[in-house]
């Protein structure tokens, strides 16, 4: 009898370990159920996060297709396909030959063409070697078919670049015109000089010409940026940005923008809540003794959402008109160095680990993405 209620208790401890395990842990859900990656977005069950894939090399960007898959880049220099059951296909939907994965550098941004069910088209942003020893970076666009990426065409070339700076972020804006950011490629003076690609928003057609109306007849939207890695759209059509602030020993200053043609956000001559005619003052920056070193960025509402790299957060701010409330973190050194977030056609976010580039501390399944249900945030 003795021996009979012992193991009952013993059965009771463990089932309440576990309990209180997977209660603490929501992020240790991982989809393996064969389940559409897009969930019934009115189900009030959908966990607060759940992981999708695993194993990924330092995925830089993801996509979602009209067939609820995703495709996802990687920063060596492979696109991936993940499927509407929410499985990560081993076998590349292309990898690019010229890809130099160098520093911050290699396969970067991605964006769909706003036609892209008549047309297919796919555009990349990626680092090459140029003459000599110079690091390039440029776009690409290419034709998706059968789950193969083909048919790469440059879109704009012989972008600066550098180890470090090489912006990436590209997105298609409401008005059908390709935004680009692009870094300093490590020369500060770049990001002032308005006929210089680097350090830059650049705006241009799905052909790669410069936009009608730009403000100073060549590619160029706006300028005075050191790295900017994130691009998102509000309903009322404003760009918002995120942009990396000074680094080494000091860090911190971390910026928002409003993004207006023409407008210079005025790297390196003012930085933080400095303030020069001419010159863009961010609206919100993550002060002096906070980074967050901010990469992709997306609008779901009212509200800006965008990710951290050494800040290993998710990060949420309501957009208030013209302006920002205050910035919220979430995740806090849950996951590690996060790159991507991206509001969904379910009404989730999507976020991925970047703890495979070289800055990290990857774990066991590293590099990771993860959906997020934001009604639980």
């Amino acid at each position: 009898m003795n021996k009979i209620l012992i193991i009952i208790v013993i059965m009771f401890l463990v089932a309440g370990g576990v309990y209180y395990f997977v209660a603490r842990n929501p992020s240790n859900e991982t989809s393996n159920t064969g389940e559409s990656i897009v969930p019934d977005n009115a189900d009030p069950n959908t966990p607060e996060t759940t992981i999708i894939a695993q194993n990924l090399d330092t995925p830089w960007e993801l996509v979602f297709l009209p067939d609820s898959g995703m495709l996802v880049t990687e920063r060596p220099g492979r696109v991936r396909y993940m499927n509407p059951s929410g499985n990560l296909e081993s076998e590349p939907v292309t990898e690019i030959d010229e890809v130099r994965e160098i520093g911050e550098g290699g396969l970067l941004g991605m964006a769909l063409h706003p036609d892209f069910e008549d047309n297919g088209y796919v555009y990349l942003y990626y680092t090459y070697s140029g003459q000599g020893n110079n690091t390039l970076n440029r776009v690409i666009r290419m034709k998706y078919e059968d789950k193969m990426l083909s048919e790469q065409e440059i879109v704009l070339d012989a972008i600066p670049g550098a180890a470090n700076h090489n912006g990436g972020r590209i997105a298609f804006g409401p008005d059908g015109l390709l935004y680009v950011t692009t870094g300093d490629a490590q020369n500060p003076s770049f990001a002032q000089n308005t006929d210089s690609l680097a350090g830059k928003i650049l705006r241009i057609t799905p052909e790669g010409d410069p936009a009608p109306g730009n403000p100073f007849g060549n590619e160029v939207y706006s300028y005075g940026h050191r790295n900017a890695q994130g691009l998102a759209w509000d309903a009322s059509g404003k760009l918002w940005a995120t942009e990396h602030g000074r680094s080494g020993i000091q860090s911190g200053l971390d910026e928002i923008n409003l993004i207006k043609a023409g407008a210079n956000y005025g790297w390196p001559t003012i930085e933080g809540d400095e303030t020069q005619e001419g010159m863009e003052t961010p609206l919100v920056n993550s002060g002096s003794r906070d980074t967050w070193a901010p990469a992709a960025a997306s609008v779901l509402g009212d509200t800006l959402y965008f990710v951290g790299l050494r800040g290993s957060a998710l990060y949420e701010a309501p957009i208030q008109g013209s302006n920002l409330g205050s910035v919220s973190p979430h995740y806090k050194d849950t996951y590690g160095r996060l790159r991507v977030v991206k509001a969904g056609p379910d009404g989730m976010l999507y976020i991925a680990t970047s703890n495979q580039d070289g800055r990290g501390r990857p774990q066991v399944g590293d590099d990771t993405i993860i959906r997020v249900n934001p009604s639980k945030l």
